[in-house]
């Protein structure tokens, strides 16, 4: 590449071009850019944010980068540095729940006596305080800006397992740029990423997966689709909160998400999954050490952090879903062999540091839907109920020691039960629906612990700001599709002294199964009508099932109404179901208010 003119590069760096920008509009690389800037010596300078506004001198260890000529504030250390890679912006769909695992990361590291580097480009998180980390620099995760700062530091190693997605993306790019990724190597990584070497990795571990496939634009969609069979799920490759992910039922539904929804290309296939209906998921959280050197292809230890039962069938994404842990109907037949995938699959990824994996239950066949060699967003849940810091644990573990060491090498399987619930901002966003669906909304959790199934869920429902009510009316809507079951749910709030209230199709099945029920107008059929009632406060409960792929613009008017008026309601029978075990709980012996130390 000829040199390029050394003013014009230092006057576009100066006016905040990237090496990626500059690339693209001089025709040539990064990596050239970068080399050649390194040629000429042209690199950023880093100063201190002044947290004073310049009253008294500024000792905070914030710092930016400029390339405007002038002194460099970084102040020196002879400490092994470790460098912590945050999650970046926060925004709906991206949990908080990776910045919690960048706080307990730098808190464990400082402990054990590294100097630790955080890098994040979000000032309103805890990991951007100024007494989480030695040193914080606010700079946007991107290859170029982690390459100057861990250059400029002389880091020892960069953790990326704890920022989500955003910085497991980065993991082979730094690597091969000389960085040393502490932790489960990114070829691993990659393995997990990858949707062709993650199925021959399950194929070789006989690990089944529900029947997928890969399309790089809307015919081989189409292919795909035809030989899975409907519903399937769609999803981008590589994308955080399962943005633009969906569950499709038709041709047209398909080539409508391929042609506005996502950019397909070889680079950037959608993957095809075929959809299980009915289906449990399940969360596991394990960490295990068996890709530290020296323990060769059999030594290590691999310990599961948590089982997490979805109580919404699978379709919802894990950040939104409600869990309960431990699993409350599977067998430990099925426990067993999620046990084993999960031990198998963290041997063959030599693992180092935390794992997430994301199983679907039908029947006593398990099935693997993702792998995570990072992180994951119930790692903060995880960690409160069983007593163990995991996150820690795990950063530790990165640094060089063994779990036998930490003392952490059982499964710990409480005796009380603990309860995730999701918080959502919906009365925020006028005449948004409130359907959960693959892609993440949630903007929060809550937890709910008791020795009671029900209590605990019934105070996760409290802490959600969305309590049970113990009596009055309860409204039922449900699709064609749940109406076999509906009944049954039904019998359960009026064995409670609930009155029933529902619309003609769904009074019939009530009544066919000799329950009393209020008749009531549809909404196209005139008034009095459920937002009537729901405004006049006269329902306490709502049960509201959609009625296919397309939601009716009555039930999205019924569920914002329900939002808005602070009514609780659920979409889901089995959520309907939980809802009926914490009445009846709090009905038969109300609930008590224990610290969680006293649970450990």
């Amino acid at each position: 590449m000829p040199p390029l003119n050394t003013e014009k590069l230092t006057q576009a760096k100066s006016l905040g071009f990237s090496d990626r920008q500059i690339a693209h509009l001089t025709g040539t690389t990064e990596d050239a850019i970068r080399a050649e800037r390194k040629r000429i010596g042209l690199v950023p300078s880093y100063r201190l944010v002044d947290t004073c506004a310049a009253e008294f001198e500024a000792y905070t260890p914030y710092y930016y980068s400029t390339y405007d000529r002038g002194d460099d504030e970084v102040k020196g250390n002879p400490a092994r540095k470790v460098m912590i890679l945050g999650g970046g912006p926060n925004r709906i769909g991206q949990g908080i729940e990776f910045d919690y695992c960048c706080v307990h990361a730098a808190f464990a590291l400082k402990e054990d006596g590294y100097e630790t580097i955080m890098v994040n480009s979000n000032p309103e998180t805890v990991s951007t305080d100024y007494d989480t980390s030695d040193k914080l620099f606010f700079e946007p995760l991107t290859l170029e800006d982690v390459l100057h700062i861990y250059e400029r530091e002389k880091c020892w190693g960069a953790i990326a397992q704890f920022g989500g997605q955003t910085p497991l993306n980065l993991a082979l790019s730094l690597q091969k740029n000389g960085v040393n990724i502490i932790g489960t190597s990114p070829q691993s990584i990659e393995i997990a990423e990858d949707r062709k070497l993650f199925a021959a990795m399950l194929d070789k571990l006989k690990i089944p997966q529900p029947p997928n496939g890969l399309a790089t634009n809307e015919a081989e969609a189409l292919v795909a689709s035809k030989r899975l069979g409907y519903p399937v799920l769609v999803r981008p490759s590589f994308v955080l909160g399962g943005r633009a992910m969906q569950i499709v039922y038709s041709d047209a539904e398909l080539s409508h998400y391929m042609r506005f929804a996502v950019e397909a290309s070889p680079e950037r296939p959608v993957l095809v999954d075929k959809f299980l209906e009915d289906a449990t998921e399940v969360d596991v959280d394990c960490i295990a050490d068996v890709g530290l050197p020296g323990h060769g292809a059999t030594g290590g230890t691999i310990v599961i952090g948590g089982v997490l039962e979805h109580i919404e069938f699978a379709g919802v994404h894990s950040g939104d879903a409600a869990m309960v842990l431990p699993p409350h109907t599977l067998s430990q037949k099925v426990i067993g062999i999620i046990r084993d995938y999960t031990h198998a699959m963290a041997r063959e990824l030599k693992v180092v540091g935390l794992m997430n994996v994301q199983y679907a239950v039908k029947g006593e066949t398990v099935y693997v839907l993702e792998v995570n060699p990072r992180a994951s967003r119930t790692v903060p849940f995880v960690s409160k109920a069983i007593g163990r810091p995991l996150a820690k644990i795990a950063a530790r573990v990165m640094a060089g020691k063994t779990l036998k060491e930490l003392g952490f090498t059982e499964e710990i399987w409480t005796k009380y039960w603990a309860v995730k619930e999701s918080v959502f901002p919906f009365n925020k966003f006028v005449g948004q629906d409130i359907l959960l669906s693959p892609e993440m909304r949630s903007t929060g959790e809550v937890m709910g612990l008791d020795a009671d199934l029900g209590v605990a869920y019934a105070k996760s429902q409290m802490a959600a700001n969305s309590p049970l009510p113990l009596s009055g009316k309860i409204f039922i809507s449900v699709s064609d599709s749940h109406k076999g079951e509906v009944a049954a749910v039904a019998r359960q709030f009026s064995d409670l002294g609930f009155e029933l209230v529902a619309t003609r199709g769904t009074a019939a099945v009530l009544e066919k199964s000799g329950l009393k029920v209020r008749h009531i107008l549809k909404l196209l059929e005139g008034r009095p009508n459920v937002i009537d009632l729901l405004k006049n406060k006269e329902i306490q409960f709502v049960i509201n099932t959609p009625s296919g792929a397309v939601p009716r613009e009555d039930e999205i008017k019924i569920r914002t109404t329900a939002v808005y008026t602070g009514t609780p309601i659920t979409t889901t029978l089995s959520g309907a179901k939980a809802a009926a075990l914490g009445i009846a709980a709090l009905k038969k012996s109300g609930y008590s208010v224990k610290t969680v130390q006293e649970y450990h």
